[in-house]
């Protein structure tokens, strides 16, 4: 019997669906209630499409599906599968030690140690905080100077989770390419007055300060989804005047734009980290793909358009697939 958490605008339509087309037992329960641990006293597994902008979700929900994971219980995601979930450091620290491919990263947790590191790098470098999705919180640092106020802000005041200022300009960018009506602008000027509810939960990020690399002439990433031995991507163009990609809206689907190393790579990454569902964002350097970051989750509405899969042995599968229906099945093998 599977447990389902069912929230919205998430993945657990989709898990409901497929149990019902392929006649699987499931019950639907409510992971904020006291009592979750009863409710799921006959079931085998939990599936609990948490989030990060959620501030219920950011909480207590890795720690409630990670004791029912020691437990005994099956859980989607697992601890391989989340527990670096929007922590780009914590994912710094096991793409490093796994002898992956990426992006140099560099962390401090002292305020001089960053600032002697300043005086010796060279710029351009990408800013970036622990969480936040879709480019959020990304800044190109273009000089010493910028860097060392980003420094001093980070070891001083730290940095709201909700940045309305940028968020205000990717809703007005969405607007202009019709991804979104007028009222979703006006949302965000109504959020210069008040912070959302899970930047208020989450507080300031502060305390330490994260840069990466600039690898340039990369007007696109590469997205690859590895699930149940099986892998799909998207190509991300970048922004008009910009340098990123991720909530671009611009996307590719079609086979010719992938290549097998990228591809190959993912399966090996997913494998060395045991993940039962692993999104891998790619840029590239002398052809050479280097992973940016990692996530479990991702908008399940923007890969429907994905005109295949590759497997393990890296054969394509022409076809509409079921992304969703493979997390299912993870929990049975």
């Amino acid at each position: 019997m599977i447990a389902i958490h069912k929230g919205t605008n998430d993945f657990s339509s989709k898990w409901i669906e497929y149990c019902d087309e392929q006649e699987i037992s499931y019950n639907i329960v409510d992971c904020y209630s006291n009592d979750i641990i009863w409710q799921l006293r006959e079931c085998d597994s939990l599936m609990w499409h948490f989030k990060q902008s959620n501030p219920k979700d950011i909480l207590f929900a890795k720690e409630l599906t990670y004791a029912l994971q020691t437990a005994g219980k099956n859980v989607f995601p697992d601890f391989h599968t989340a527990w670096h979930f929007d922590d780009k450091v914590g994912q710094k620290y096991l793409l490093e030690a796994i002898g992956a491919p990426m992006v140099p990263s560099y962390v401090f947790y002292k305020k001089q140690e960053a600032l002697r590191w300043i005086e010796k790098t060279e710029f351009p470098k990408v800013f970036k905080l622990r969480r936040g999705a879709g480019s959020s919180h990304v800044k190109l640092v273009n000089n010493k100077s910028d860097a060392q106020k980003l420094v001093s802000r980070a070891f001083g005041r730290g940095f709201s989770q909700y940045d309305k200022m940028a968020n205000l300009k990717d809703r007005w960018y969405k607007y202009r390419k019709d991804k979104t009506e007028f009222w979703d602008v006006i949302k965000g000027i109504l959020r210069f007055a008040k912070k959302p509810e899970f930047a208020r939960i989450a507080g300031n990020e502060k305390g330490y300060v994260y840069f990466q690399d600039f690898i340039p002439e990369n007007d696109y990433d590469i997205r690859v989804v590895v699930i149940d031995g099986k892998a799909f991507a998207i190509k991300r163009l970048v922004r008009e005047g910009d340098f990123r990609a991720s909530g671009s809206g611009h996307i590719k689907y079609e086979k010719q734009h992938f290549n097998k190393e990228t591809i190959r790579m993912s399966f090996e990454v997913a494998d060395k980290v045991n993940s039962q569902c692993l999104a891998l964002d790619y840029i590239f350097k002398d052809d050479r793909p280097l992973i940016v970051e990692l996530s479990y989750g991702f908008v399940k509405e923007v890969y429907y358009d994905c005109t295949g899969y590759w497997d393990r042995d890296l054969n394509w599968h022409e076809g509409p697939f079921n992304a969703q229906g493979w997390m299912v099945e993870t929990l049975k093998s």
